[in-house]
């Protein structure tokens, strides 16, 4: 193939076409879990977090909701993938292999996502979200009815596989992803440019601005007791008794099991099977999605 402005602006069509196909391709199972927040700054300030409102009955003056602030924000940090192309490969057309290569490039960079937030997720037993403590955690923050400072749960605790059960329906999630910069196709393909110059190289490559952290630890149980009945049963219990500030219900439905691959066994007994142990019903069957995520392995 000679090389021109034509036969470069082709490649380039082409190389973007094979990545747009394997960014759209790209696993989406953090959807579930994960609420985007685009961004437009270097960093977000998430303390609203912490002051959710709720309905009252109107007597006298309105209540005023401010959005309480807690020190918490997620900065975005860059993120890129490159590629580079022998200039000998476009003369000799030996084109095959980057097809495949720039649809991997497109698939790996869509999946970068999936990689953070379940890492984010796992990490919350070990990691502090916005008020102070641990995302999974015995003590956290919260009013009682009367006003008093108490305390809430959202783990049992355990030393084995992490699993997880979250009410995924609420617009709010879990986990927050800060969108700055979606991923963007961008190329060096002038025949001028340093890189063909000095190493007869072509370069295509990609990068965005985003990143992962903490959204609402009522929303998400994080267990690492053994996924049976009497561990599942009190995670739901333990959701669905959440309450906000005052003594508020907050009504919550778990309705997501998140497991890795090596329980994905458990899971399907436990959400699947008619009968349990020793033939009694199965009273957890159809109470949550399974969802078997390959990034907690």
């Amino acid at each position: 193939m000679k090389i021109s402005s034509t036969s470069l602006e082709a490649l380039r069509v082409a190389f973007n076409a094979a990545f747009q196909g394997g960014l759209d391709m790209a696993a989406a199972q953090s959807a579930r879990i994960a609420f985007e927040i685009p961004s437009t700054t270097k960093e977000e300030r998430l303390g609203w977090l912490q002051k959710l409102p709720n309905v009252r009955e109107w007597i006298g003056d309105r209540v005023i909701n401010n959005l309480a602030e807690a020190d918490y924000s997620i900065k975005n940090k860059d993120w890129e993938l490159t590629i580079g192309v022998k200039r000998t490969d476009i003369e000799d057309d030996n084109l095959g292999i980057y097809t495949p290569l720039f649809q991997e490039m497109g698939q790996s960079t869509g999946g970068h996502r999936e990689t953070l937030i379940f890492a984010v997720l796992k990490a919350g037993f070990t990691t502090n979200c916005w008020d102070g403590q641990y995302f999974f955690d015995t003590d956290h923050p919260v009013l009682d009815a009367t006003g008093n400072l108490t305390t809430y749960a959202n783990t049992d605790g355990g030393a084995g596989t992490p699993w997880f059960l979250l009410c995924s329906k609420r617009v709010l999630k879990p986990i927050v992803w800060t969108n700055r910069k979606p991923w963007n196709f961008i190329n060096k393909d002038n025949p001028a440019d340093p890189n063909v110059f000095m190493k007869n190289e072509f370069l295509y490559g990609a990068d965005a601005r985003y990143n992962v952290g903490f959204g609402l630890p009522q929303l998400a149980w994080g267990s690492k007791q053994t996924l049976d009945a009497t561990s599942y049963a009190a995670a739901r219990s333990g959701i669905m008794g959440m309450k906000g500030d005052y003594g508020r219900p907050l009504g919550l439905v778990p309705d997501l099991l998140v497991v890795p691959p090596s329980l994905e066994s458990a899971a399907r007994k436990l959400l699947n099977s008619e009968y349990g142990a020793g033939g009694v019903t199965n009273e957890w069957k159809g109470t949550a999605e399974l969802l078997v995520v390959p990034w907690l392995a």
